[in-house]
């Protein structure tokens, strides 16, 4: 069990690493493959030592090798986060099929938190790639209704396009079509439990940022991040959130 658990987190490091490029490029119209990874500033080919992850980061002091540019912490970070969902997932689902969508939705979500923290745009792109991965996934991983998914992917959508128009453009397109992907893995209730979490999370941050000096008040900021982690958290956590909140509040 141990060497699984090792080689689900040297997959993890590699795609974190993967889906570093991808949230990176894609937002650019780049390639994810041409050209190879290279220096944004000296524009040196990185060699192969040098993509190692997290321990390139480390050996390198966080700079670059050529020209001694700082690394952005983000990249490790990213990397080490994805390797720890990709753990916690198959701890909770273990070889059941269902650990292929938890990978599936981490994935996701790694990537439109890092495009949405880089360029406040969660692109179509990646939504349209996921939204069909997600909808086959669901004809075999199936949710109790089966057809709870995909209610949950058009309530997730048509509940966020409601909130935009009664906002007037307080909710980008690209999270209006982020809940409608979320939704196919956590149906309606898990649907609109993130909402609340994102919401919460997104205020309470928000204005703490706020005090700080971090964020200036009506300026938008990364909303997807707060999405993400809601999703995440309802994803492993939803019943527990659930009986804790009822066991607080109307007990």
């Amino acid at each position: 069990m141990l060497f699984i658990y090792l080689y689900v987190t040297i997959l993890g490091l590699m795609l974190g690493s993967f889906y570093n490029v991808v949230g990176i490029r894609v937002p650019r119209r780049e390639s994810i493959v041409s050209p190879p990874s290279h220096c944004p500033k000296c524009e040196k080919r990185l060699r192969v030592h040098e993509l190692i992850p997290v321990f390139s980061y480390v050996f390198q002091k966080g700079k670059c090798r050529h020209c001694q540019e700082r690394i952005s912490p983000l990249y490790p970070l990213f990397e080490l986060l994805t390797a720890f969902l990709f753990g916690m997932a198959f701890y909770y689902f273990g070889f059941q099929l269902e650990l292929i969508v938890a990978w599936a939705l981490i994935s996701l979500l790694v990537i439109i938190t890092i495009t949405d923290i880089h360029y406040q745009l969660i692109p179509n792109r990646i939504l349209s790639y996921f939204v069909i991965i997600l909808i086959i996934l669901r004809l075999f991983v199936q949710t109790d209704p089966w057809y709870d998914a995909y209610l949950g992917g058009m309530v997730g959508f048509v509940l966020l396009l409601i909130i935009a128009l009664i906002s007037r453009g307080g909710m980008g397109g690209g999270d209006i079509k982020l809940f409608g992907v979320i939704g196919l893995v956590l149906g309606v209730k898990g649907t609109l439990m993130i909402l609340f979490l994102a919401s919460l999370l997104g205020a309470v941050i928000g204005f703490i940022l706020m005090v700080f000096g971090k964020v200036k008040k009506g300026v938008p900021f990364a909303f997807g991040p707060f999405i993400a982690l809601g999703a995440i958290l309802t994803y492993f956590y939803q019943n527990d959130i659930i009986e804790w909140y009822t066991q607080t509040f109307f007990l």
